[in-house]
């Protein structure tokens, strides 16, 4: 390998270089990947039980019209279903005897008309208990000014920082509310929160659950329940558990964020084909300095014969070369992508998602990150190496003096 020194450096490149890239790459979706999830886990509850409603279909009704006469001049259509849960008291119950329920939180929400002067903003309010929502969802690290337990003391509100820009307003401010139901009711503001999230922190207000109720003629009402688990990683195990008690729609926070998962595993994919293309083209290279070597080695493979030497052990020392080519670009690109991956680590980001002040990069450090990284190289190694390393072993002296 050392006579063919420049194509042997291009082959050592290419394994260094797919290794390197499938570190580097890894690390930094995986690291924003676990930095996302943890965001969604703990910016909203584990498990959400709604009311479930469901699109009205033109053979919907027909347990209540069956027959081959029935003709609808207006086919059925719209949405059926409750917008608040009518066996709410039953779900507390049930949450209550789980064993693996740490907190749950009902709620009530609206869409509602917030003014202040001439300016005028729509958003969504939700009613809560404050003691009982702190447990489920961290509102209280939120809150940049104010206090969730100041909406206790009646006719108060918390804003997100985004809604409250919008409307001019401050701390301790007062802002007009309608429903659409009544006249418009003032709120004094109670506090302002910013989750990191430009979507809630632009459109959401928070307000005491009884007080909700009677603004969005909800009285006694509850539109949601909001579970926290002891153990996350339950969320998809009692949410399916849940959903076969009743007619309530139940949604895990996976369930809730398909989306995010949907690109979780293009990105996996991408890394993955990426990495393959890469040791692919270096794994030809291997087999092309092989096949080389044994043409140019044919005489010498003829003496270890003719002295004795076993297909299997011929096989065995050019199989050794290109193995010894995956071994040293492998850990060549395992030290390259860990130090690349430090230097990422420190510039600076700011995730497009969330509005939260700017960070570092966050990388993964996984071991299975490098592990992987590792194998795949050993793994194209040994795959270009095994071809024409075992075409070497068959090789005889009558065979290779007949060439000559």
């Amino acid at each position: 390998m050392l006579v063919r020194g420049k194509q042997t450096l291009t082959t050592l490149s290419g394994i260094v270089l797919g290794t390197a890239a499938f570190i580097i790459i890894s690390g930094v979706l995986l690291g924003f990947r676990g930095y996302l999830v943890d965001q969604l886990i703990n910016a909203d509850c584990h498990v959400r039980i709604s009311p479930r409603q469901e699109i009205i279909q033109p053979d919907s009704m027909d347990d209540l019209f069956p027959g081959e006469n029935v003709f609808w001049l207006s086919p059925p259509s719209g949405k059926r279903g409750s917008t608040h849960l009518n066996k709410a008291s039953l779900w507390y119950e049930r949450l209550d005897r789980d064993k693996e329920v740490q907190a749950y939180s009902p709620q009530v929400s609206g869409r509602v008309f917030l003014f202040s002067g001439s300016n005028q903003e729509t958003g969504k309010i939700i009613g809560i208990i404050p003691s009982r929502q702190i447990q489920v969802t961290p509102l209280a690290d939120y809150i940049t000014e104010g206090s969730v337990e100041s909406l206790s003391a009646g006719n108060r509100i918390i804003l997100g920082d985004g809604l409250a820009k919008f409307l001019g307003l401050g701390l301790n401010k007062t802002v007009w509310i309608s429903s659409g139901y009544q006249d418009k009711t003032p709120f004094r503001i109670a506090g302002i929160f910013r989750s990191g999230n430009k979507a809630l922190d632009d459109s959401i207000a928070y307000g005491l659950l009884s007080e909700v109720q009677l603004l969005t003629a909800q009285s006694g009402m509850v539109t949601d329940i909001a579970v926290r688990l002891k153990d996350v990683n339950l969320s998809l195990q009692k949410a399916e558990e849940w959903r076969n008690m009743g007619d309530e729609k139940v949604l895990s926070w996976q369930e809730a964020n398909t989306s995010f998962f949907a690109i979780f595993k293009l990105q996996d994919a991408i890394r993955y084909s990426m990495t393959a293309a890469i040791l692919t083209v270096a794994g030809f290279g291997i087999y092309n300095i092989l096949n080389v070597i044994i043409n140019q080695k044919k005489r010498e493979i003829a003496i270890l014969r003719s002295i004795g030497y076993r297909p299997n052990e011929v096989l065995m020392i050019f199989l050794l070369q290109g193995l010894i080519l995956g071994l040293s670009g492998g850990i060549i690109g395992l030290l390259i992508g860990f130090l690349v991956c430090i230097r990422i680590e420190t510039l600076p980001f700011t995730n497009p998602l969330f509005s939260a002040k700017a960070t570092t990069m966050v990388v993964s450090f996984a071991p299975a990150i490098y592990l992987q990284a590792f194998a795949q190289s050993m793994v194209a190694t040994l795959i270009a190496s095994w071809i024409p390393a075992r075409s070497a072993g068959k090789l005889s002296p009558i065979e290779i003096i007949r060439g000559e």
